[in-house]
């Protein structure tokens, strides 16, 4: 072992952060440009960059300049100055404006090349002792637990910029077609022990804390989950961005920096209450802040009725904080760019101040840092509505004007006098990832328009050839609505926008084979951007008009496509039916997928070796395609015994887990025998975990009744369910109370010691996914038919040989096609059905089946803690109204579903016949990796192509030292 002070020198002097040894210089000159807040560089040519080391500067023509040679610029800060060029000459090349060639630039924007820092063991041990010191912040001359996981992560930090700024350098110099992902959501989960692995350097970095005295994964667990998502929504978001790096892409993530997150879970005896986040406090040693890329914001004003000026009303600042996201087995390190908002120093108003007044001097700084508070605030009142729209507006309109301000760049670079907007589609394409991001459109129209100098005509052109629409769900209450009155005080120059491109399609809406007029005028009525408002009439009250987020998005969208195959069916055939009928051209499905890297690779790493050794190669892990050979040894007893250990010692890793977080001990002799059942995504009553845990007290009341012997022949299940309830989602909540109340009565029950556990795991997160998911055996993906997109969680389970008890419903479908009806059970009605069994609800032809009916009232006994759970069990009752007549049919499939949990039991029984069925489940499982979906958004959307960082040494693929034996302890990879 070796003390820290031992390796306190730096090991060499190319291993300095880009950000530290770069000071960027700019001499503003005064103009009425909003360039000038943009950045104080923009509109003068005497911006300057410095190093704080002595490098010879070759020369420069033009506003950019690189080195020659055949390798590329590596050194780190290329990002850096990169990101200033483009914010910096956002304003010098005027729309359809010539302009005066600059003068030299006195320091090259791509800086010279400097050799790749050392991966061996000493010189890690080096730059991690160097940040011990320097870059921990913490008690000198000490090296605990959260100092060594800094000098960790900030060493490792290092590694990951110097591949980022040869590929942002790349990416300049190639220019090539750029995809921009915009998303309110990305749960990325930990950076730290998934980025170590994706470049390849876990095993050296696990033997240089080694010399330390310290354990990797010690240190790993000791980072936060970012709070940047919810859902599925979010963490698809961030395997796309893994799967576009992985695959050399040239594309960036946009987002916001929640300081919050949506909350942290917190359960007591009466249900879940809710936390701030709170990963940003320690700060995030992978973020950097750039204070020279900023944006103005406006919000409200008005709109000069000559000029068409914008003016007034408030301004905020955005300001880019910048996250590497590195592929595997690549150089390629791609850029998650995520804005947040800085109070001005003179919207502190310092007169009332020092009179008392401290609140009402601090107004509009606090109202400018709520921006990013939260992630989803709730949206219940007029407040509530306009912080979301705040929320999104900045979001779009930080990126777009990002987005242009590159592209102008880029089009400076090749020395161009006035900017060809033509090449704008050509070079840029945007994916709006669900109608969250729906102002990009109307705000890419109203920059070209009002600062670029563009025409109606030329702006809608260039617009509709970039942007793109993703849809994400058939509920109607998530395909955004906004009130009329508040999108026209918070946004008057876009609602103008707005106005005429709604105004403009309806123009053109003409009646199609077989159609009337009046059958094209209610298409119209469907199909239109604005609800205008309503009057009060009689006993009804006034209704403000509403602007339809989703239609804009279809109207504007060159593509728009849905997230799994029966998904997009939905869509075309209900959804947006009416717009299929008109730009049938435009719909497309992508069906989701998940990273098997971090869903396979990384988090499950005994079954990884497993898997590796029965296909002799680990080329699986960057093409999933190869896993299909598992196939061919479905049947051999000696891969079954290997899988069957694996998937032990991943149940056994999780329960100190459980029992940390949910107090809930569970032995390891239960642990062997008994089933582990896990259901983990966000609470909602169209996910149906309500009808889950009614299955487990249906099969509660059945155990009570058998005697010893008989409950000794059941199979053994610990059920896991996990996920946050919204907020103010009261039902939700109350789901989540039930199974609070149902584990605490079932556990404390001698006569289910042996055969029935149940646990409800809160704050569920990325890393509680990582692992739960490697240990569960059987996964619950059983919402109502025809109300899930796709789902991601369902591919994740898949992958690590989960079997599924399902709907017909999101991937499932496409799911149980891959594995075979005989390796999925299936139950419940299917999409055509539901709109049938809702009618007959409410004209009273239900007959509820006697198990749920008995269920149902053994709830409302207060057996569970006392509570009779009468709202809960009321939305079950009823034939129709809000609230009631068991919209989401639980009555109905709740048989189907209990005779699918028996027939699991049964098949759990017969231990070869279920690990058969395993491997059959991540042997094809090849389909739902999300490099197949970012390949096909690629080349069929966005049309980009590959764009590889060359010159630099392949990271290999997965190091020895870090590979598992399949008999090697079982580690939890990215969560540990």
């Amino acid at each position: 072992m070796i003390s820290a002070s031992q390796h306190m020198r730096r090991p060499s002097s190319h291993g300095c952060r880009a950000r530290h040894s770069v000071r960027t210089r700019c001499v503003a000159t005064p103009s009425s440009s909003s360039s000038a807040v943009n950045n104080p560089c923009a509109p003068n040519p005497l911006c300057s960059v410095s190093a704080s080391t002595s490098t010879k500067s070759a020369p420069v023509s033009g506003l950019l300049a690189f080195t020659d040679g055949s390798s590329p610029a590596l050194l780190a800060g290329v990002a850096v100055a990169g990101a200033a060029a483009g914010a910096a000459i956002s304003k010098v090349i005027g729309a359809q404006q010539p302009v005066t060639p600059l003068p030299p630039a006195p320091t090259p924007f791509g800086l010279p090349s400097a050799e790749m820092m050392p991966t061996d063991v000493e010189h890690i041990a080096g730059n991690i002792g160097y940040h011990a010191k320097y870059s921990a912040a913490t008690t000198p001359l000490e090296f605990n637990t959260e100092q060594a996981y800094r000098a960790y992560a900030n060493s490792v930090q290092e590694r990951l910029v110097e591949r980022w700024d040869a590929t942002y350098d790349h990416f300049e110099r190639e220019d090539p077609k750029m995809a921009y992902y915009i998303s309110m959501e990305y749960l990325m989960g930990r950076t730290l022990s998934n980025a170590v692995r994706n470049i390849g350097l876990q095993g050296p970095y696990a033997d240089a804390l080694e010399k330390f005295g310290k354990d990797f994964e010690e240190l790993e667990m000791t980072e936060k989950d970012a709070g940047l998502g919810n859902g599925g929504l979010g963490r698809l978001a961030a395997c796309f961005l893994d799967s576009i790096a992985t695959l050399n892409l040239p594309a960036w993530g946009y987002g916001l920096r929640y300081k919050y997150g949506l909350f942290k879970q917190g359960t007591s005896t009466e249900g879940q209450f809710e936390m701030p986040e709170d990963w940003l406090d320690s700060g995030n040693p992978f973020e950097v802040r750039r204070d020279d890329l900023t944006y103005p914001i406006r919000f409200f004003g008005e709109v000069d009725k000559v000029t068409g000026e914008w003016k007034g009303g408030e301004e905020v600042v955005a300001v880019a904080y910048d996250n590497p996201v590195p592929g595997y087995g690549t150089n390629n390190t791609i850029n998650l760019r995520l804005w947040s908002t800085d109070p001005l120093s003179t919207d502190f108003d310092l007169p009332p101040f020092n009179a008392g007044e401290h609140l009402e001097a601090q107004e509009k700084q606090m109202k400018a840092t709520e921006i990013c508070a939260v992630l989803y605030p709730g949206d219940d009142s007029l407040e509530g509505k306009a912080l979301r729209l705040r929320q999104q507006y900045l979001l779009c309109s930080a990126t777009v004007q990002d987005i242009v301000a590159t592209f102008k760049r880029r089009q400076a670079k090749k020395g161009l006098k006035t900017v060809n907007w033509n090449q704008f589609g050509k070079k840029c394409t945007i994916q709006m990832n669900d109608t969250h991001p729906t102002m990009a459109a109307p705000e890419l129209i109203r920059i070209l328009m009002d600062q670029e100098g563009l025409n109606w005509t030329q702006a809608m052109a260039v617009a509709k050839d970039a942007v793109n629409y993703t849809n994400h769900t058939v509920l109607p209450e998530a395909l955004e609505k906004w009130p009329l009155s508040l999108m026209d005080a918070m946004l008057p120059r876009h609602m103008q926008i707005i106005r005429r491109i709604d105004e403009e399609f309806m123009a053109t809406v003409k009646p199609l084979a077989g159609e009337t007029k009046a059958d094209a005028e209610s298409r119209i009525a469907v199909t239109c951007i604005i609800e205008e408002p309503k009057p009060a009439t009689g006993t009804a009250k006034a209704e403000d008009g509403k602007v339809r987020m989703a239609n804009l998005c279809v109207i504007m969208g060159k593509y728009v496509n849905g997230v799994a195959a029966l998904h997009t069916e939905i869509v075309k055939a209900d959804v947006f039916n009416d717009f299929y009928k008109m730009y049938p051209e435009k719909f497309q499905n992508k069906t989701n997928g998940v990273t098997p890297r971090r869903w396979l690779a990384w988090c499950n790493p005994s079954l990884s070796a497993v898997i590796t050794k029965w296909l002799g190669t680990d080329a699986w892990i960057k093409d999933l395609t190869l896993i299909e050979g598992l196939k061919a040894y479905a049947d051999n007893k000696e891969l079954h015994a290997e899988w069957r250990e694996s998937k032990l010692k991943n149940k056994l890793h999780l329960l100190p887990y459980i029992e940390k977080w949910t107090g809930i001990h569970i032995d390891e002799e239960f642990a062997k025998k008994a089933m582990f059942d896990v259901q983990i995504k966000r609470i909602h009553e169209y996910k149906r975990q309500l009808m889950n845990i009614m299955s487990v007290v249906y099969k509660y009341k059945q155990l009570k009744a058998m005697s010893k012997e008989e409950r000794a022949k059941q199979t053994p299940r610990f059920t896991m369910i996990g996920g946050k309830a919204f907020a103010t989602y009261t039902q939700a909540k109350r789901i989540v109370r039930l199974c609070i109340k149902v584990s605490e009565k079932v556990n404390n029950d001698p006569d289910m010691k042996d055969v029935l556990r149940v646990a409800f795991v809160p704050n569920y997160n990325v890393t509680a996914a990582e692992l739960l998911i490697p240990a569960a055996e059987l996964t619950q993906q059983i919402s109502t038919a025809g109300m899930e997109a796709s789902g991601t969680s369902n591919m994740k389970f898949m992958m690590n040989g989960s079997l599924t008890v399902g709907t017909l419903d999101g991937a499932n479908v496409e799911i149980r096609e891959c594995v075979g009806p005989e390796n999925f059970f299936l139950f419940g009605a299917v999409t055509e059905d539901v709109p049938r069994l809702r009618a007959e609800r409410a004209r009273g032809e239900f007959v509820p089946d006697p198990r749920f009916t008995e269920t149902k009232e053994y709830i409302k006994s207060g057996i569970f803690g006392g509570d009779k759970f009468e709202e809960l069990m009321g939305s079950l009752e009823g034939n129709e109204g809000f609230g009631v007549g068991d919209y989401f049919i639980v009555g109905h499939d709740f048989p189907s579903y209990l005779d699918a949990q028996a027939e699991a039991d049964k098949l759990y029984q017969d231990q070869d016949a279920w690990d058969r069925a395993s491997v059959i489940q991540a042997a094809t499982s090849a389909k739902f990796s999300s490099d197949r979906t970012i390949d096909q958004y690629a080349t069929e959307i966005w049309d980009i192509s590959p764009c590889p960082v060359p010159g630099l040494k392949d990271a290999p693929a997965m190091p020895s030292s870090s590979t598992p034996s399949a008999s090697a302890k079982p580690t939890a990879g990215a969560a540990a």
